[in-house]
Order: structure tokens, then sequence, then C-alpha cells
């Protein structure tokens, strides 16, 4: 069993009933993009974005998000140090391999907006001095539905933008609830993951998705997806050029992690909702009668599908 699948055996056993969850996350490690998880309270947001941490030999630091949090608290500071009599720089919790941001739709817009840097990029600008972050650097988000107009400030589009995936995370079945409360019923709230992989790992896998294969029908595929949301009479705000390269990225991670060097339709299928629906925006007429997902399901079923045997 190659680091790959064992990564995904441990997550798997230590976060119940979220296979597909912990896939597009490991895509979303591999290509260095950053992840929003949302979800009801107490539902394993967290839970999953540690266990995923702890899973990597890495810096990870978690910041909880809340009105009186400070660019700065992300960031960090140039502060005058007394006794030396001179300006010292420390940088804040965005220096670290994974940052959980937790609730990050609590913080207000200020704040949020310190993380577009960081997240687009992988640099910091402290009092005029850039410094570059870790590699890799990849942040998880969480945030909940349910307080949406009780003290939080929704994320612009911009900032959704700069996301790769944002995971809706439902509640679990009867089945795994079941093994949820045998695991962790004694222990609730432990991280249960061991450390699997190594930085230098992770960058060797990045540095192999560079070569996985890609037809020019899988790249016409994509330009068809991302362009008829452009002219769809539904939607306000369609995709973005930044939106196709993260759909791209997405399906050669998806093939690497399957074992194949080479992207079909299926690759881009599987991670076509999760990296394209929270960059979008329905029209006022478009909300009346349809959501997202819909919109996006019947918009890519109308594209032709490349033929599998004609593109490896």
């Amino acid at each position: 069993m190659n680091s790959i699948s064992l990564l995904q055996e441990e997550l798997n056993k230590a976060v119940i009933g979220r296979k597909k969850e912990i896939e597009l996350m490991l895509i979303g490690l591999i290509v260095q993009g950053h992840v929003l998880l949302e979800s009801v309270p107490g539902s394993g947001k967290t839970m999953m974005a540690k266990s995923f941490a702890e899973a990597i030999q890495g810096e990870f630091k978690r910041l909880q998000f809340t009105p009186d949090v400070l660019p700065s608290d992300v960031t960090g500071i140039s502060f005058f140090h007394p006794k030396k009599q001179e300006f010292i720089l420390r940088v804040g919790p965005v220096m670290s391999n994974i940052l959980l941001a937790d609730e990050i739709n609590r913080a207000t817009p200020r704040t949020q907006s310190s993380l577009l840097e960081a997240m687009e990029e992988k640099q910091v600008t402290i009092d005029g001095e850039t410094i570059k972050l870790l590699t890799p650097f990849m942040v998880i988000a969480t945030q909940n539905p349910v307080e949406s107009q009780q003290g939080t400030f929704p994320l612009p589009a911009a900032q959704l933008d700069r996301f790769l995936f944002k995971l809706t995370i439902d509640y679990p079945s009867v089945e795994e609830e079941r093994v949820i409360l045998q695991q962790f019923g004694r222990t609730p709230g432990e991280v249960k993951s061991k450390k699997i992989v190594t930085l230098e790992q992770i960058e060797n896998w990045s540095e192999k998705v560079k070569d996985v294969a890609v037809h020019d029908d899988i790249m016409t595929y994509i330009i068809q997806i991302v362009h008829s949301t452009r002219n769809h009479p539904y939607i306000e705000l369609g995709l973005s050029s930044r939106a196709s390269l993260a759909l791209l990225q997405a399906a050669k991670a998806h093939a690497f992690i399957n074992n194949r060097m080479y992207v079909t339709p299926d690759d881009v299928k599987n991670v076509i909702e999760p990296v394209c629906i929270h960059r979008m925006k329905l029209s006022s007429q478009g909300m009346l009668i349809h959501n997202l997902t819909e919109v996006m399901r019947e918009l890519v079923s109308e594209i032709e599908v490349p033929v599998e045997a004609t593109i490896r």
C-alpha cells in the first residue's frame, strides 16, 4: 500500500463517514489549495481538520475567529522591544503548513481579508516587509450556516474564489453514528490520527501531479463548463479563470491519487461541484426556481463529454 492510501486509511479510521471529504482535502493538500468546511455545529468540522493536520509531519496552527480578532493576530506584527531598543517582527499563526481558521465568518471583513495575500501568493506583508510562508501551505476554514444572521460576516466573493473546495458536511448515517458512539463515547473530541506522511512526500506528490497528462479534449471540456456558467440566464456571477485553473488542478490530483497519470472526464466530474458551486451566484430570477447545485448539474449534463478511449 502506498503512502497516499495509508494516509486515506488512517484518516478514514479517525474521522467516521467522511471518505469523500477526506479525499478532496487530500487533493487540496497536494495542489496546495484551500478548503472551506461548512455544516451545522457539532458535525465534526474541526475534528476532521485537526485529524487531517495531525497525520502530517508539519507545522499546524489553529486560530479561533471572533469579531475582536485583528488582522495582526493572523499575519503578525512589528513591535518595539524596549530592552533591545529596536523593532522586532513577529509572524502570526499564518506561518504554518496547515492553518485552521475556525468559524472564519465570525471575523470582521478586515480580518478576513488579511488572509487574501497568504492564500493566493503564499506570503504576507507586515509593515512593508514581505515574508514567504512555509511550503506546503494550506488553509482549512470552517463556518456554520445556522447563525448566518447572528454576529457573522459572510465571506465575500473574492475570498470564496480563493478556496479550492467548499465542502458541505452532512449528518452521519445511522450506522456511522453508531460507530462514532462506539469509538468516541469515552473520549469525545480526541484526535486519533497518527503521523503518516512527511512534508517531503507531499512536495514530491505536488511535483508528480504537474506531470499528469491532460488531453486537449479534456481542456476543451473544462473550458466549455466554465464558459457556460458565464452565459447562463439564471447565473449572475459565473466562474472565473481562477476557477478553471482550480478545476484543472483538482482533476489532475484526483487522477494522481487514483494511480493514473492522465485525466479522464470522470476526474473532472468528481470535482466539479466542490470546486465550482461556491464561486457562483444565481440571479434574482434564478433564486426563485433553482438552487446552484441543480443549475450546475443541468449545465454539465448538456455539455458533450469527451470519449475516454481517445484521451489516454
